[in-house]
């Protein structure tokens, strides 16, 4: 405790103060402007691949997504943040901020607005954490905590068939996956409706969007609602201060609902193709195998592009233990979205088992290069290790121990064996 406080006393005099720029109220500043442009700039990637990936399916969807954002952007007060929007193909309904402007929405919040408007709301509220510097803020106070992150990113398992475990180092993550303060939110509702009329929109659309998410987190399974409403909690109180706050402005506003309709069709479309693949990694975590794989070819029926699918489908065929079929869905998933990590890493892990060591690294290093996981370096040790190169194997594996669990204990013990 008194090294913590030690550290703080040091922060606080080495760092100065600075003026919030959307409340103008002073506060602590520990990370300048240029700092938390990169922060967000470095993390962002990671944090959309190891958050579902990009709704490529759709492109169009996201460069609507992204010009509403830019109305939003231009009206805010920081306008001149290298502002980005992204699709999230998740069906979880959650939005996200990272520092410097860097935003995403999930496919799954998306299908559940009714207008242009309630977009509004939902990207009017994420530019207010970022203009306002709240992720900023959210990892100054792990600084004065920890003093530093450690870790290689993601601790991820093998088998694992629900989310991504997130590790010390995934900050980007971390920071998307946090909870906002009470205040930081309160700010966000607040300016995000004076962001959403400055640009032309109904402000009781934020306040239908409160009343959206109440709705939505109500007898849901934790599951569900470790998303938004873990970062962003609902109540009635939330809509009451929301209602208040629309009050204040003029009625009337662009709603803008025919063009949204227009613009989400083709994921409405595609919605009960991922509630079938939503099922089936459901199935699949139950040891269900059979009926995990019948609901993931429906799926591939009715979205024959999506690549998550191949690669559910791959997975549950090795569990079936059929590997070549597997490897042609892998390969598939690849090819369809050769970008995403998770089908590098899951290839890779199986090229290793059929004791294909360069098609394996290849695919693990590229996976790595994306999103750092803890199996990958731990595995690109072991090949490091079969092909006979004691010092790469060491520099893996002295890596990878510096994760806990078993696979932290795993490469400790390879570790001390190599020595």
């Amino acid at each position: 405790m008194a090294l913590l406080l030690l550290i703080s006393a040091l922060v606080m005099m080495t760092s100065g103060c600075a003026t919030n720029p959307v409340t103008g109220e002073t506060q602590l500043s520990l990370i300048g402007e240029g700092e938390e442009h990169q922060m967000g700039q470095e993390n962002y990637r990671p944090t959309i691949q190891t958050q579902g990936g990009r709704f490529y399916l759709d492109p169009e969807l996201t460069t609507y997504v992204q010009n509403v954002g830019n109305k939003l952007a231009e009206v805010s007060d920081r306008p001149d943040l290298p502002y980005e929007f992204a699709v999230l193909n998740s069906s979880v309904p959650n939005a996200w901020a990272l520092p410097g402007g860097k935003i995403a929405i999930n496919r799954g919040l998306l299908v559940k607005l009714e207008d242009e408007a309630q977009l509004a709301s939902v990207l009017g509220h994420e530019i207010v954490h970022a203009a306002a510097r709240h992720s900023v803020q959210r990892m100054q106070q792990g600084m004065l905590l920890s003093a530093g992150m450690a870790g290689i990113g993601l601790a991820l398992g093998d088998n694992e068939w629900g989310g991504l475990i997130m590790g010390g180092a995934a900050v980007g993550s971390q920071l998307a996956l946090s909870q906002y303060s009470q205040s930081h939110e309160l700010e966000a509702d607040r300016y995000g409706i004076e962001y959403m009329v400055d640009a032309g929109y109904d402000p009781q659309a934020a306040v239908e969007l409160q009343e959206i998410f109440l709705e939505l987190s109500e007898g849901q399974q934790s599951s569900f609602i470790d998303g938004l409403f873990a970062t962003h909690p609902p109540s009635q109180a939330r809509v009451e201060a929301n209602r208040r706050l629309a009050r204040k402005y003029d009625s009337g506003g662009y709603r803008g609902r025919e063009e949204y309709q227009s613009r989400i069709a083709e994921a409405k479309r595609l919605q009960p193709a991922y509630e079938l693949h939503d099922e089936a990694l459901k199935l699949a975590s139950e040891e269900e195998l059979e009926s995990a794989l019948a609901k993931v070819n429906e799926a591939i029926e009715m979205a024959p592009r999506e690549a998550a699918f191949f690669a559910t489908r791959a997975r549950i065929q090795e569990a079936l233990e059929h590997p070549e079929k597997a490897q042609e869905d892998y390969d598939r998933a690849v090819e369809l979205y050769p970008e995403m990590f998770s089908y590098r890493l899951y290839r890779g892990l199986s090229e290793l088992d059929r004791g294909n060591l360069d098609k394996a690294q290849a695919d693990l290093e590229a996976s790595a290069q994306v999103v750092p996981t803890s199996i990958a370096y731990l595995r690109l040790g072991d090949i490091a290790a079969r092909k006979g190169d004691r010092n790469k194997a060491a520099a893996y594996y002295n890596e990878v121990a510096k994760a806990g669990g078993e696979i932290g204990e795993e490469a400790r013990r390879k570790l001390s064996n190599l020595q």
